[in-house]
């Protein structure tokens, strides 16, 4: 098992900063790890150090990747006769809100989906609902006016200040419906081969959390539950757990979950 990184920009052999600790974490559990300069993943002959060895099993830890950089980034790793654990299907199952949300939809706010050049403001008057959060398949908009809006007229200028801030809507247009949550409730949970994981040993696994991970076809993924003033528990969102950041986690305690569910894979 190998957890490849992205590199350093200007040094192939050096991990990318904000990875290191979590690096340093699984070799120290005696996981080898390498790094991948992301800007040459469409090369023939993509920068990788150390190389990979055959028929070595390859999770990727590091910054969101687009289905085709994600495929690209499969073909490096198959070409170095290694076998990677996440494809670009259960990548994509975890990754894209529309692919979860079709086997989650009654335990997370009600979603519709649309495409950007589509007539948005008259979809959501038809929707009637108070709130709207918008967001597109990925991430949602976290500067300028934000991403939840209380009039179907606001959602151009979310629309312009997503294609200005992010650079690119990346998929299509998700209007998530506004529940509400106690926002200092929110936890995030790991998913490895079918096996869940707070962020402290002792934390109790959520039912939701357990629900989740019978229904969502990936074998690594993350989960955030939040708290509902009634006391119910809702999912916020399910990501790929490659690109999942170690939201409320130590890098300890990650490597320390991975050695746990992948010491026999």
């Amino acid at each position: 098992m190998l957890f490849l990184y992205p590199s350093n920009y200007f040094n192939i052999k050096t991990v990318d900063e904000i990875y290191r600790s979590e690096k340093d974490y699984l070799q120290q559990l005696k996981f080898a790890t390498a790094t991948i300069s992301l800007e040459s993943i469409g090369a023939t002959s993509p920068k990788i150090y150390p190389p990979i060895e055959p028929n070595t099993t390859v999770i990727y830890r590091g910054w969101m990747l687009t289905p085709i950089d994600y495929q690209l980034l499969i073909d490096a790793i198959e070409r170095s006769g290694a076998v990677p654990f996440t494809s670009t299907i259960n990548y994509l199952a975890a990754h894209y809100l529309p692919n979860w949300y079709q086997h989650i939809a009654d335990l997370t706010p009600e979603t519709k989906f649309y495409q950007v050049d589509e007539d948005l403001k008259s979809q959501l008057d038809a929707l009637g609902w108070d709130k709207f959060f918008i967001k597109d398949y990925v991430k949602s908009l976290k500067t300028a006016g934000g991403a939840i809006v209380d009039r179907s007229s606001d959602i151009s200028r979310v629309i312009a200040e997503m294609q200005k801030f992010r650079g690119t809507i990346e998929g299509g247009i998700c209007v998530r419906r506004v529940e509400d949550f106690i926002p200092a409730t929110e936890r995030r949970y790991f998913i490895i081969n079918g096996r869940a994981f707070g962020s402290e040993p002792t934390a109790e696994i959520p039912e939701i959390v357990t629900e989740c991970s019978r229904r969502i076809a990936s074998k690594f993924f993350s989960i955030d539950i939040i708290d509902r003033i009634d006391g119910l528990q809702r999912v916020v969102e399910i990501g790929d757990g490659q690109v999942s950041g170690l939201v409320g986690w130590t890098p300890e305690r990650f490597a320390n979950i991975c050695s746990l569910a992948l010491s026999t894979t």
